[in-house]
């Protein structure tokens, strides 16, 4: 289907820029199922496109108006299916004249997908922000509250004040949830008709009112309480509405990556927590005692310590402190296996930084830190003795949730995300969403280089810092991607030492995300980045970048999923521009470590450093241990999955909470 042509110069929108308005037509992008749902939908395109003659005479008044009027007959129980194609035609009215964006067909098509909950599959630069105004306005007029979580803060408060002029025109109320807002603003933005925040901030404000829920019906039946006015939690109020629609922003990460780590509010601690302490210190200081093989055998797959015998005695051998005397020897055992697993996988600058006397996660799938997260089992505490930082003591559970069932609690559910199309079967197993892959408003003509392989890291580093010289020479902008902090940071030594002008983007650069990430698409700029910049802000092409082939995005390693990948790849070809990508990779990359095992990665990393390369023919090696370790996460998902539903069923049969009356 077409657009409706106009006079006037109306420019549609992606998500951080607009284009002309002109014909579209919808490419089918998926057989089977997919295309016959795709289809259907576009059935309603012509519908929502009759109105807009209509609307375009209103003013804004009668704009207003007319929605409140919609809005009237939602509550009067017409069927918002019955009401989307004119719900819809106004939100592109509204966007038209507030933001200067007018709705693609497409992004119409990918509004009706997440209305009927699915995830939809649009790629970088064709609209998701804007699109998503289009379910959150149709949901909202039900008058129960929608939510639209995103990965952080910053992206929560940017969306909602660049989409709240649409909804304001509308008649609706925007609200955004931030960390650290105190709990009557939190109230009132939960009170809107929609409300922007990250998905740890809704989840975590949920743990908080069921835990004052409890706290109110405790109090109503302590009748001392009550006669001396002391009633537990009397004054207050949730502040969060029944759980209605969720529409979830970078679904893949959120539903699928981030579901492995439970949102958990600890209980206070207690002597014997306290004493732990002691031990992770303890632990952490004799590391380096202990041997692969002679002291312990370590497990590559499930990256798991066990002392020998020798290392048990070992460890009764060495000197302890004196609180630790009353630590029984087996759980000593245990907390030395642990800061050795600590000691192998966890490096600063990978899976952590220190900031503020205080170790901070960061995503190893979006390169940004995990406020507030915590990893479990003691992981977390034998990292902080590990970086001589303050312990903070590993308390018992007071509430918790897993993302999976926090949005397995919405009536609707739906979401959008640049590559899904992967995880389709687990999506639709857990949440009942179907993956719908929307078409592009323009042919995608992004072109693969070939794969770069070299025998190891340095001679990899070298090839593409030359690479980088030439693309910067001829003022073609490049984006590198890394999948740490410290390998961004090694590359711009090595840009340094070559005179090459770089900005870097990671965990440690937060504040000028935007701004790096807004220049990185101009003349000559080259910028290194973790995987921030596979999600989040649009790279726009400068002046004249178009004519030089656009932007060359280069992958610097392979992720542990091939979704991670293709977030960055996504980020140049937007639009129908051009735009090129390269794969570098070494035999030594920790891929093969982590996909192969260490017995196939250390013949395959001795390979490399015999000098009969090129190695091009082994790139098929690294897909394959990237497959093995996308499905070693996946059995993690649907164990742990398995774990919560068994263990729900149990405590409700307890008469127990399952959120609050957890395990510690």
């Amino acid at each position: 289907m077409s657009d409706v042509p106009s006079s006037e110069s109306t420019p549609a929108s992606d998500d951080k820029s607009a284009h002309k308005v002109g014909p579209v037509k919808i490419r089918p992008v998926a057989g089977g199922p997919v295309q016959w749902r795709l289809a259907r939908w576009a059935g309603l395109l012509p519908k929502v496109a009759s109105f807009e003659p209509e609307l375009r005479e209103l003013t804004d008044q009668q704009l207003r108006k007319r929605s409140l009027s919609v809005r009237y007959r939602a509550k009067s129980g017409e069927p918002l299916g019955r009401l989307l194609p004119e719900a819809f035609a106004l939100v592109r009215e509204a966007a038209r004249r507030t933001v200067n964006m007018r709705h693609f067909d497409v992004q119409i098509l990918g509004g009706i997908a997440m209305f009927n909950r699915s995830i939809v599959e649009m790629q970088t630069g064709e609209g998701k922000t804007l699109s998503a105004t289009l379910p959150l306005y149709l949901y909202a007029l039900a008058g129960k509250g929608c939510e639209l979580a995103t990965v952080n803060d910053y992206l929560a408060r940017r969306d909602a004040e660049w989409m709240g002029p649409v909804y304001k025109a509308l008649g609706l109320t925007v609200g955004v949830i931030e960390t650290q807002m105190p709990q009557n603003q939190r109230r009132k933005a939960y009170a809107c008709d929609i409300t922007y925040g990250t998905a740890k901030e809704f989840g975590f404000d949920f743990l908080r009112d069921r835990l004052l829920l409890r706290r109110i019906q405790e109090g109503q039946n302590d009748l001392l309480g009550g006669m001396l006015g002391q009633r537990s939690g009397a004054g207050e109020q949730p502040v969060q509405r029944e759980p209605f629609f969720a529409l979830v922003d970078e679904a893949d990460s959120i539903l699928i990556d981030e579901a492995r780590t439970p949102l958990i509010i600890s209980a206070l601690p207690t002597a014997e927590e306290k004493l732990a302490v002691e031990c992770y210190k303890w632990s952490a200081s004799v590391t380096d005692k202990f041997i692969e093989d002679e002291d312990y055998e370590y497990d590559h797959d499930k990256k798991t310590a066990e002392l020998t015998r020798e290392g048990r005695l070992k460890v009764r051998t060495l000197p302890k402190p004196e609180a630790m005397d009353t630590v029984g020897m087996v759980n000593i055992y245990r907390y030395v296996e642990r800061a050795i697993i600590v000691e192998r996988e966890y490096t600063l600058d990978r899976q952590f930084v220190v900031r503020d006397g205080e170790v901070v996660i960061v995503d190893e799938f979006t390169g940004r830190l995990g406020e507030g997260r915590k990893w479990r089992d003691g992981i977390h505490q034998a990292v902080e003795a590990k970086e001589n930082v303050e312990v903070t003591v590993a308390t018992s559970q007071a509430a918790r949730v897993t993302v999976q069932d926090f949005f397995l609690r919405y009536e609707k559910l739906a979401g959008m995300t640049g590559t899904a199309r992967a995880s389709a079967r687990e999506l639709h197993k857990i949440y009942r969403c179907h993956v719908i892959p929307v078409p592009t408003n323009r042919p995608v003509i992004r072109r693969r280089l070939p794969d770069a392989v070299f025998g190891d890291a340095a001679a990899k580093w070298a090839a593409l810092v030359d690479e980088v010289c030439g693309l910067h020479a001829e003022g073609r902008p490049v984006l590198i991607g890394t999948r740490s902090i410290d390998k961004s940071e090694h590359l711009s030594r090595l840009f340094a030492e070559r005179n090459i002008e770089y900005r870097v983007l990671n965990a440690n650069h937060i504040a000028e995300e935007a701004e790096i990430v807004g220049r990185a698409g101009l003349l000559g700029k080259v910028t290194v980045s973790t995987n921030m910049a596979g999600r989040g802000p649009d790279i726009k092409l400068g002046d004249g970048v178009l004519e030089l082939g656009g932007l060359h995005v280069i992958c610097t390693e392979m992720h542990d999923s091939a979704r991670i990948d293709r977030q960055l790849i996504g980020r140049c070809g937007r639009q129908g521009d051009p735009g090129t990508y390269r794969q570098y990779i070494a035999l030594d990359d920790d891929l093969l470590l982590a996909g192969l095992g260490p017995k196939k990665s250390k013949k395959l990393k001795t390979l490399g450093e015999k000098p009969q390369g090129p190695w091009q023919n082994l790139g098929k090696i690294f897909r394959k241990a990237q497959k093995k370790v996308e499905r070693r996460h996946f059995r993690d998902r649907r164990e742990m999955m398995y774990f919560e539903k068994e263990r729900k069923k149990m405590q409700r049969q307890m008469g127990q909470d399952p959120y609050l009356d957890t395990p510690g």
